[in-house]
């Protein structure tokens, strides 16, 4: 097999993929329960609370904050309050509203929605019907009041406005709840400088007369984004969705399958719940040893929940109990997120469905970081990476190309063979091996390498799509961001030569026709077409790649391939 049938299979097989994916993600959309499609627009007061499981108090210690052992309940009781006033917080990173028991909007200050200059932030939970997505936490008990998400938690001060203060590390902000029964919460959102992790930590102080019993319950309420679709659109192959962890298990449940089969609901110790969407996620992050249980719902029509519900606490007359938790309300910066050092929260970043392509994509991510640190500049390092893998995969590509000039070089004997056997094309055919095997030609010396790369296309292809750290990322001249296509085509039209220059070099294919010749001579447009819409930085990656194996082609043709031997076969 020679180059210009490498090109070929190297389209086809990119070209059914992305095709099966498109056609994967539409099949899904359309299989899609009608309740979905026909669902009234939500309200946004969010979801309430189902029974939650309660234990014997006199199982659990005064001050426990372990878990407690399920047994049935009423359902939950909250004191009817007002809604509490919004107050204000902005940090270097986050510009977020709460009230206690929620977070109404949060927007990512360093991550603009375009690369348009004044263009808005992008904004992540937010309170309008439409696009309605909180982040919402409360408590219940079975032994006396306690405060829901929607209601209950108050301002701790006067204050309705924080701000991070120039050189403070971190920013505490109070609430507090005050029970008819001497219970109080007094619940501290802790914001700290240039982290997307915010603390949330609980209080409980039983100042009455008797035993008070209580679960904490977090959980992410939204309705599914819209999102944008085609084949070529690197949005349209992100997860977009639910996702937990627990123990070693990562599941995840788009937003299409919310309707189908049983929710979720199991016990978990630690773990972390999440919703995932393109380049962003949120996700609550209990204790490493909380016990808690997770579970998925439909709470309104149009609406997706995930929540995570524990631990439970038994506080007596006189003692305090506390529970902390983390929210991770951001980016999918990978550096940030294995700081957290949470197991499993690496998985959020999601390059691909299939476990091996994520795991290629993901030791790709890691080298290009390595390069960026060196070069400063995500396009720069995308050509690093490019050399770096060629460097790897020399000794394969050096038989290739050797192989290939050797064919160039025996082009004449190849064609007196033709001419010799004329329609006869199985003799041609025997004719052909012999000489091969006699001049110690490999036919296929040119496949496997270019086999072996199309799973590195793929794996880039994702972690390029996928990666924040490159969103919005610019490299040189007219590219503002790698993630998106070329603006100009500039890109695409410098691969198609670099195409056509490699398919010149390229020795012709024995015993091709005329027509599959005059095929192969388009291979160069089919791609110029098919890489005009795909990510900058990915064409960037397969220019490199051409043009570096384009000059290893010369260089070898030069080698061995200069000389033409005589027409006698």
């Amino acid at each position: 097999m020679n180059q210009a049938r490498t090109f070929l299979l190297a389209a086809w097989l990119a070209v059914a993929t992305l095709l099966w994916m498109a056609w994967n993600k539409d099949h899904e959309a359309a299989v899609a329960p009608a309740s979905a499609e026909t669902s009234t627009q939500p309200t946004t007061s969010g979801a309430s609370v189902p029974s939650i499981p309660s234990s014997n108090p006199s199982s659990v210690s005064a001050s426990s904050t372990g878990p407690v052992a399920p047994a049935p309940m009423a359902t939950m009781s909250a004191i009817d309050i007002a809604s509490a006033p919004l107050v204000t917080v902005t940090t270097d990173v986050l510009k977020v509203t709460l009230d206690g028991g929620a977070i109404h909007t949060a927007d990512i200050l360093r991550y603009p929605l375009t690369t348009q200059s004044g263009s808005e932030p992008v904004r992540l939970f937010a309170d309008d019907s439409s696009h309605f997505f909180e982040a919402q936490s409360g408590w219940v008990s079975s032994s006396g009041a306690a405060p829901s998400h929607s209601a209950g938690f108050l301002p701790a001060g006067d204050a309705r406005a924080f701000m991070l203060a120039p050189g403070a590390r971190s920013l505490q902000v109070p609430f507090v709840w005050q029970g008819p029964n001497g219970v109080s919460i007094r619940r501290i959102y802790t914001f700290t400088r240039g982290d997307y992790a915010v603390g949330v930590h609980d209080v409980v102080v039983n100042q009455g007369q008797a035993p008070w019993q209580g679960f904490v319950y977090r959980q992410l309420v939204r309705v599914p984004p819209q999102t944008a679709s085609g084949m070529m659109h690197p949005e349209s192959y992100s997860f977009q969705g639910a996702a937990w962890f627990s123990a070693s298990n990562f599941e995840k449940r788009k937003f299409a399958k919310f309707s189908d089969g049983p929710q979720l609901n199991t016990s978990v110790t630690g773990g972390w719940i999440g919703m995932l969407q393109h380049h962003f996620f949120t996700a609550w992050i209990p204790g490493a040893g909380d016990a808690s249980t997770f579970s998925t719902a439909i709470p309104q029509p149009g609406q997706t929940l995930i929540r995570e519900v524990g631990p439970g606490v038994n506080v007596a007359p006189g003692a305090t109990a506390t529970t902390s938790a983390r929210l991770w309300v951001g980016p999918k910066l990978v550096e940030q997120i294995e700081a957290q050092h949470v197991s499993g929260l690496e998985r959020a970043v999601d390059f691909s469905s299939f476990s091996l392509m994520a795991v290629l994509a993901g030791w790709l991510f890691w080298v290009l970081q390595q390069i960026h640190q060196l070069l400063g500049n995500w396009g720069w390092s995308i050509i690093g990476l490019v050399v770096v893998l060629k460097l790897a995969m020399y000794p394969l590509s050096a038989a290739q190309y050797k192989s290939m000039a050797k064919m160039r070089r025996f082009q004449p004997r190849i064609e007196q063979l033709k001419e010799r056997y004329g329609e006869d094309k199985q003799k041609f055919q025997m004719a052909l091996m012999e000489l091969y095997k006699k001049e110690k030609i490999n036919p296929v010396g040119g496949c496997f390498p270019v086999l072996l790369q199309m799973p590195i296309f793929l794996a880039l292809y994702w972690m390029l799509s996928e990666s924040v750290e490159l969103r919005h990322a610019p490299w040189i001249g007219w590219i503002h961001d790698l993630t998106a296509r070329d603006p100009l085509f500039i890109l695409p039209a410098i691969n198609v030569a670099v195409m056509f220059a490699t398919q010149k070099l390229a020795p012709k294919t024995p015993g091709m026709d005329p027509t599959q010749q005059k095929m192969m001579q388009y291979m160069p447009l089919v791609f110029g077409v098919m890489f005009g819409f795909m990510p900058a930085g990915l064409v960037l990656y397969w220019i490199t790649n051409g043009s570096l194996g384009l000059l290893q082609q010369w260089w070898n043709t030069r080698l061995y391939g200069h000389q033409t031997l005589p027409t006698k076969a």
